[in-house]
């Protein structure tokens, strides 16, 4: 059983974390409560109630990609007076190995996409954009629907598209 998805403190077992990739465990180890106090980016993560284990966690931050990347299909729908185009990064997902293959990225990911479009309500944010680790990753993401950003390992999904998943369903 889950308690619900929060923001990362001090009373989360963050070194008890391990996924199985060292560039996210060292951050949520390391860099993760640091971000979050600096301002960086935003941190939540899903403890196990029996265990207090972190299950899987996740960031948040504001992002931008630069228009000349995004494709055509969006790009012709949008100001040519911006060289950039706002975005929301989710910087890192990541899911204990104990944890993984109970459908917990899913609900992440969801999670943290519903949070984003909720947030871009208040703030502009044309896409939630992500830059998949390695394959696995981007295989992920593309499950979800998210598309390639040519020639720059990012990815994104419109808000648009959101708008569509969380208001008429």
């Amino acid at each position: 059983m889950s308690k619900p998805i929060e923001l990362l403190s001090k009373k989360h077992k963050k070194e008890a974390f391990s996924c199985g990739k060292d560039i996210l465990d060292n951050y949520i180890h390391n860099q993760a409560c640091q971000d979050v106090k600096r301002k960086m980016s935003v941190c939540f993560v899903w403890e196990d109630i029996e265990t207090e284990l972190i299950q899987g966690y996740y960031t948040l931050a504001n992002n931008s990609i630069p228009l000349n990347i995004i494709p055509e299909k969006w790009r012709k729908k949008l100001p040519q007076s911006y060289s950039s185009i706002p975005t929301t990064l989710l910087g890192r997902l990541a899911v204990d190995k104990r944890f993984q293959g109970k459908g917990i990225g899913p609900i992440l990911l969801i999670e943290a996409l519903k949070r984003s479009y909720n947030i871009s309500e208040d703030i502009g944010s044309f896409a939630v954009a992500v830059d998949p680790l390695d394959n696995e990753a981007e295989k992920f993401y593309e499950k979800f629907g998210f598309a390639k950003l040519p020639n720059s390992g990012k990815m994104f999904i419109a808000m648009q598209t959101l708008k569509i998943l969380f208001e008429e369903y």
